[in-house]
């Protein structure tokens, strides 16, 4: 998006100019969340995939931003952002 301006072809006597605008792709989910079980203790795992890779990724509980910790961890690699979720809680459900 930040290319979007005028541009100029100059040959000294005479120019020529163009307008260019590059359109913004809206990021989509290819593979939103799935619900997941799993046994107190164990570790888990949430998976999303987004249309445009590298895209920035905030995680939350409810209404609140989750923070890489010893009980969180993000992953991200590409389209394919992962929560890890350690020594699950029935208070993480």
């Amino acid at each position: 998006k930040s290319d979007s301006d005028t541009y100029t072809c100059d040959i000294g006597d005479a120019q020529s100019r163009a307008k260019l605008v590059v359109q913004e792709i809206p990021v989509l989910f290819k593979q939103e969340l799935q619900n997941e079980e799993t046994k107190e203790g164990k570790q888990v795992k949430l998976t999303c995939e987004l249309s445009k890779p590298d895209t920035p990724v905030k995680w939350m509980k409810g209404d609140t931003v989750l923070y890489a910790s010893e009980k969180y961890e993000f992953k991200q690699s590409g389209t394919v952002a992962e929560l890890i979720i350690r020594d699950a809680k029935s208070i993480d459900s």
